[in-house]
């Protein structure tokens, strides 16, 4: 499919085939796709769970609100952030690139400083919502790929956080989830895979400067 006509294919899944699973290899995809997402700066806030064990899904269910796309999916994905991004993460980072680009030291140490001074000046908040810009950057890429890899998807903000997090013990890990992403197959009775999608026209959206 094109992109365009995998956008149109693509809907908000409400209901998916249980015994339909993803493949590994599809798996991998969206795992290597989720990592190869755009983010400011290049430091990737983020970590992505992936979810396939039934029982937890059903329990991650009960966290949103009996949503069946949690318990029919064939894997949930969620989406977390960083709790903390401060000296210490923003140093990570420029290490990585001193090792992959071996850029020196000193062409990478007054960005590195400039960040750290910017991010050490930030409140807690700032931070969070910062990272939550790249949370949403991250869902728009996923729902993207599953479009053209023919996997259906649900991106969904409707859920319990907290529970989310006991669930899958995200504290231990320094993150807190903020989107989930059920994805499959579509069930062949949901009746939303045949609503006609409703977007604004083109020209009311797009602005044109020559």
């Amino acid at each position: 499919m094109s992109n365009i006509k995998a956008l149109q294919w693509r809907y908000a899944t409400k209901k998916f085939d249980p015994n339909k699973i993803l493949s590994s290899e599809k798996i991998n995809i969206l795992k290597e796709a989720f990592n190869l997402t755009a983010t400011s700066y290049g430091l990737q806030p983020l970590k992505m769970v992936v979810v396939r064990n039934k029982q937890l899904q059903e329990q991650l269910k009960t966290a949103s609100w009996e949503q069946q796309q949690l318990n029919t999916a064939s894997h949930v994905l969620v989406i977390c952030i960083e709790k903390k991004v401060d000296k210490h993460f923003i140093e990570q980072y420029f290490k990585r690139v001193k090792h992959i680009r071996e850029t020196p030291d000193e062409i990478l140490d007054p960005f590195k400083k400039s960040l750290v001074d910017s991010f050490e000046s930030k409140a807690e908040e700032e931070v969070h919502a910062w990272a939550l810009n790249q949370a949403y950057l991250t869902l728009g890429t996923l729902l993207t790929v599953c479009a053209t890899e023919e996997i259906d998807a649900c991106p969904m903000e409707g859920f319990e956080p907290n529970k989310y997090d006991e669930l899958l013990n995200l504290d231990a890990h320094n993150l807190k989830s903020v989107l989930a992403l059920p994805v499959g197959y579509r069930a062949e009775d949901d009746m939303f895979s045949e609503f006609k999608k409703v977007r604004r026209p083109l020209d009311d959206v797009i602005i044109e400067v020559n």
